[in-house]
């Protein structure tokens, strides 16, 4: 091999380990989240349903009806749009929906929530003036919710699966508030 083409192998070479390291450590040094991404599956025979948001904390401040208005679209989480995937169709509180990839938002108001099931992927959660990025053109479906008052606090938003009674919800808890979405598998749908 010609000693110029081994050069240029060599520079590309610490090229991509400099990009590489750089990318690896930069974020964790200089950006670390504030509102660290989560993802949390729920797995059970072919159901396979997940979701990713990130988990702001609550700090001392008061979440809803302060930090997170009543009776305005939240991105239900923070940074990136929260989004909800399902391997199967379901029934959400009996609506139907089918299998796919959603942005969920969410209504909190004083004793319910409403949840939205939004079928446009967005980039992030909200644009440059802090509105939520949500076109409700795109919303598949929209259901409410009562709220669920918790005896502890909840510091960290939390989305989760429960499945102990045999009726899966999807879960939301942040501060003292907890809301409970049932979902149901579709039977004999075509997948």
């Amino acid at each position: 091999m010609n000693t110029f083409l081994k050069r240029i192998l060599i520079v590309l070479t610490l090229v991509a380990v400099g990009l590489f390291l750089y990318s690896y450590f930069v974020e964790n040094i200089f950006s670390k989240r504030l509102s660290p991404k989560d993802n949390v599956e729920y797995k059970l025979n072919d159901l396979q349903v997940e979701v990713f948001y990130n988990r702001p904390s609550k700090k001392g401040r008061e979440i809803f009806g302060g930090l997170v208005p009543y009776n305005q679209v939240w991105r239900t989480g923070a940074n990136e749009a929260t989004t909800f995937e399902t391997n199967k169709s379901l029934y959400v509180k009996g609506i139907a929906i089918p299998k796919g990839i959603y942005t969920l938002w969410t209504v909190p108001k004083d004793s319910s929530w409403q949840v939205i099931f939004n079928k446009k992927l967005y980039p992030w959660g909200v644009d440059e003036q802090m509105k939520p990025m949500r076109e409700p053109q795109h919303d598949i479906l929209e259901i409410e919710v009562p709220t669920e008052e918790l005896n502890t606090t909840v510091e960290q938003f939390t989305i989760g699966f429960d499945n102990t009674t045999g009726d899966l919800h999807l879960t939301m808890a942040w501060d003292k508030t907890k809301i409970a979405v049932p979902l149901t598998v579709i039977k004999d749908s075509i997948e």
